[in-house]
């Protein structure tokens, strides 16, 4: 797997003041994935975008999906970066 393929990037809409929540999100999958991701960046945007992209390809989307649960994140980021890790309490 390559460096690319284990990085993660939220982009947040910088108008609607969106970085507070995009942070505590890179908080957490940060302290879950602390071994298996290379990267996570936070993206400035705007028009209301909530983004999160494991390798490019997005795994959420706030526009189809809502604003995301940090279980529904973690399931998705894990599925990508160390399938079969266990989440613990957050899989419960």
């Amino acid at each position: 797997m390559t460096a690319d393929a284990r990085r993660v990037e939220i982009e947040y809409c910088t108008r609607c003041r969106w970085l507070p929540r995009a942070a505590w999100l890179a908080q957490e999958l940060l302290t879950t994935f602390e071994q298996e991701l290379t990267e996570l960046a936070l993206r400035p945007g705007t028009g209301g975008v909530f983004v999160v992209r494991v390798g490019g390809e997005v795994v959420w989307d706030r526009r189809e999906q809502g604003f995301p649960e940090p279980t529904a994140v973690k399931q998705a980021v894990r599925d990508r970066v160390a399938p079969g890790k266990p989440l613990g309490h957050s899989e419960r």
